[in-house]
């Protein structure tokens, strides 16, 4: 049996996204577990995970995030494929190798065709990760995206997320890195979703910075490598190392803002030309083209 299971921050999107997807996913032995947000989505998931590993019959436990619509008709068997081999532990829809920060994306990124619905400039959709060059799953990785987590049975019974992490920043690079420990792989299936989600990609980079520092300090040798670095060296070069990916997280954010006026401004264009008054002007307006033409030709040979 795969379980499916939502820490439910926001109702409204959950009804809207997670739901709608889960319900396409899921199976008639499916059983969901949605709980509200208690605290950080750690603690939640915490819980989550406390219930699901009292199922005997659990295949499976998929942890989606409100703002994540599955939208893969065939989902549970793309799952059961791969947890196929008994060392992958975590799978996920994108992520990637080369992880050094919570700024996962800074690495290889490997990703199914996912698509981002953000709702700024009238709405559109772009591909997820449109800022760099994406490499097609399945792969295995580092660390996956935690709008959607897939997780092996012994990884339910056997790990926990960390409730003490900062705004539950990074705590998808975290839990992966947990089970790489505890000699699991992670990997990227080709699990296909929407992201319902802004353009912006760290929306307080204070917070996220903070949050930044906190998982490099505690994965600092897993990360980095072992190191005979001063406690004051250290945190001054976490505080610049989270400073500049915060600046790339708002220049990603930049591009796709970017780009999604882009596909606002096409559409605009788009529309008024397809129109019945555009239709219906346009002899008109070639006919000016034509007048247009003709003065400027007659104005360059100037008096006879």
């Amino acid at each position: 049996m795969i379980a499916f299971g939502s820490s439910i921050s926001g109702a409204e999107a959950y009804r809207r996204y997670a739901e709608p997807g889960i319900r396409l996913a899921a199976e008639p032995a499916s059983v969901l577990y949605a709980y509200a947000a208690v605290e950080t989505v750690g603690r939640t998931y915490n819980l989550i995970l406390e219930a699901a590993a009292q199922r005997a019959d659990l295949e499976a436990l998929v942890l989606v995030d409100p703002h994540t619509e599955i939208t893969d008709t065939h989902f549970c068997e793309r799952v059961r494929e791969a947890l196929g081999d008994p060392e992958v532990g975590i799978v996920g829809c994108g992520g990637a190798t080369g992880v050094r920060s919570i700024a996962w994306w800074e690495g290889t990124v490997v990703s199914a065709p996912l698509i981002q619905h953000y709702g700024e400039h009238g709405e559109g959709e772009l591909p997820a990760f449109s800022w760099t060059s994406r490499q097609p799953p399945p792969a295995e990785v580092d660390t996956v995206d935690g709008h959607l987590l897939v997780l092996a049975p012994q990884v339910v019974r056997e790990l926990s997320f960390d409730e003490a992490l900062f705004f539950s920043h990074g705590f998808d690079v975290d839990f992966c890195l947990q089970a790489r420990v505890a000699g699991y792989k992670v990997k990227v299936a080709d699990l296909r979703a929407i992201y319902h989600h802004p353009l912006e990609l760290v929306p307080n980079l204070d917070v996220w910075a903070q949050a930044h520092m906190q998982v490099s300090e505690k994965w600092d040798e897993v990360l980095h490598g072992a190191t005979v670095d001063e406690l004051a060296w250290k945190r001054r070069a976490r505080r610049a190392e989270a400073d500049r990916e915060a600046a790339r997280a708002m220049a990603f954010s930049k591009s796709l803002k970017r780009d999604a006026r882009v596909l606002e401004l096409e559409r605009s264009l788009a529309e008024k030309t397809s129109s019945l008054s555009w239709r219906v002007t346009a002899p008109l307006r070639a006919l000016n083209r034509i007048r247009r033409q003709a003065m400027n030709s007659s104005s360059s040979r100037g008096p006879v």
